[in-house]
């Protein structure tokens, strides 16, 4: 089924994120998509391509953990600092492919080490469609 390319501006949501972030996309690829450079699996990096999603409410995140037992048992989120070390899954169109990396689609998840799912909300345009 064919899903739209995901590009930089990308609105993505995480599971336990208190609000959806864009993505960022460099242009290393020299790829355009709607005009906005275009995003492959290897697009995961925190901070750099993945921005926080507001406040964590992971109850395996560290800082979530800490600032719990430091409120006494009282669940306390805390601020959102992804931690996104494997490509996005499956979400790839292997035979589209940007700087020999498979580019991806709308349909991509994203794993954060605390549990969370990251999907993407909005793609960044809705004309480029991949298989």
């Amino acid at each position: 089924m064919a899903a739209p390319h995901v590009c930089s501006g990308a609105m993505l949501q995480c599971a336990f994120g208190a609000a959806p972030a864009p993505m960022n996309v460099l242009p290393v690829n020299r790829v355009l998509v709607g005009g906005m450079p275009g995003a492959t699996i290897m697009d995961h990096i925190p901070i750099v391509n993945i921005s926080p999603f507001g406040m964590c409410q992971s109850p395996s995140n560290p800082t979530v953990i800490a600032a719990t037992a430091a409120a006494l048992g009282v669940f306390t989120p805390m601020p959102c600092v992804p931690a996104t070390p494997a490509p996005w899954i499956p979400g790839g169109a292997p035979t589209v492919l940007e700087g020999n990396m498979p580019a991806l689609n709308a349909n991509g998840m994203l794993m954060c080490l605390w549990a969370g799912v990251i999907k993407v909300v909005q793609p960044g345009q809705m004309t480029v469609m991949l298989p």
